[in-house]
């Protein structure tokens, strides 16, 4: 299996800097606020035909690694 993350790109002249898909103007979050809304994989791609599961598992796996990070007390 190919590094998921690397289906996530950050390119400042696009989405304002977001991470999208892929280089499509899907964002990351616009993939999470799915999720949230009570999605299911099937219906977001139905949604989104341009994106495949393994999109949506990158935008999973990128968001958990950004919320995964320390915390120092101080």
């Amino acid at each position: 299996m190919a590094n998921l993350l690397e289906r996530i790109t950050i390119n400042p002249d696009q989405c304002g800097g977001r991470p999208c898909i892929r280089s499509m103007r899907i964002r990351v979050i616009d993939v999470l606020d799915l999720f949230a809304a009570g999605l299911t994989s099937e219906q977001i791609l139905e949604e989104m035909p341009d994106l495949e599961i393994e999109d949506l598992k990158a935008a999973l796996q990128y968001a958990a690694r950004k919320l995964d990070h320390p915390v120092l007390a101080a």
